[in-house]
């Protein structure tokens, strides 16, 4: 192989392909796109808001799981956490410009289902006679 060639495997392999298994975008989808990835997001969507206010906003979602929806979306940047140091300990999530970013992208994949949601349903019960 030549250096050009190896340049550009090189080159490929770094470019994002969601469609390649070991294209580390999958994971980020991953995050964004699990049932409570989606809805953490679009809480925030409307501001900051404390652990407890998530859970109770949230409905099904189990402590332990909100805790590592939250921890997962703050590795990829997407949930800012805050400390505040005061007894009791007060924590709130927000998010980073980059959160915004894609929350506002998952607000319209969710309002197009919500909308869509009749013919949606419609589609399942004549699969379902069929």
């Amino acid at each position: 192989m030549t250096p050009e060639q190896n340049a550009q495997k090189t080159l490929s392999q770094l470019r994002p392909d969601v469609l390649a298994v070991e294209c580390p975008s999958r994971q980020v989808l991953q995050h964004l796109t699990s049932r409570w990835g989606t809805l953490v997001m679009l809480v925030l969507l409307s501001g900051t808001h404390r652990f407890s206010e998530l859970r109770r906003k949230i409905g099904g979602v189990s402590e332990r799981m909100l805790a590592q929806t939250l921890q997962q979306l703050e590795s990829d940047g997407f949930v800012i956490r805050r400390v505040h140091d005061v007894v009791p300990p007060h924590v709130d999530y927000t998010l980073s410009p980059l959160g915004l970013e894609a929350a506002e992208r998952l607000a319209a994949l969710t309002g197009w289902i919500e909308d869509a949601l009749p013919r949606i349903l419609g589609h399942r019960g004549a699969d379902a006679a069929a």
